[in-house]
């Protein structure tokens, strides 16, 4: 008897055991990974500021903020603002030290401006947060409780209860 090309004798076995019902359906079944906790994520994140000091623009942007002027009279029909900063990127690689010093320099000049900028603010954040827990401290005063005044309280409990009793 011939036997067909990859079937064995026991192959009934096999499928036999195979259209078997599993017993642990979770076998060879992917779970999604589990989600993190999207209210920890927001209470993470701080609001910003809006009296914080903005960061300084780079030399580049500096740079940018020119050439975008002079692109847009060259080049009236463009609108798209990934041409701009890609001719613009393509410009500042081809300038020299030299033609790069000015850009440098404002930014430079900017980058000083902010770190006094900050310093001040900063000053002022700490100074406002020291009034914050001043004020929190003065509302929350603790109460003292002496051993001697609740002695006396009870003591004067007791003789109003006896007063009590005589204008009975």
């Amino acid at each position: 008897m011939k036997l067909a090309k990859g079937k064995e004798a026991g192959s009934k076995k096999d499928t036999k055991e195979a259209l078997k019902p599993v017993e642990n359906k979770n076998v060879g079944k992917r779970k999604a990974p589990p989600k993190a906790d999207t209210k920890s994520k927001k209470a993470a994140k701080t609001k910003n500021d809006p009296n914080k000091p903005k960061r300084p623009a780079s030399a580049f942007f500096v740079f940018l903020e020119e050439f975008r002027k002079t692109y847009k009279l060259e080049n009236p029909n463009e609108k798209a603002v990934s041409a701009v900063g890609k001719a613009g990127g393509a410009k500042w690689k081809s300038l020299s030290k030299a033609e790069k010093a000015p850009y440098e320099a404002k930014a430079a000049k900017r980058k000083t401006d902010y770190e006094k900028q900050m310093t001040a603010y900063n000053k002022k954040k700490d100074t406002a947060a020291d009034d914050d827990i001043e004020e929190a401290s003065k509302k929350r005063k603790p109460q003292v409780v002496d051993e001697a005044d609740e002695e006396s309280e009870e003591e004067d409990d007791e003789d109003e209860d006896e007063d009590d009793e005589d204008d009975d």
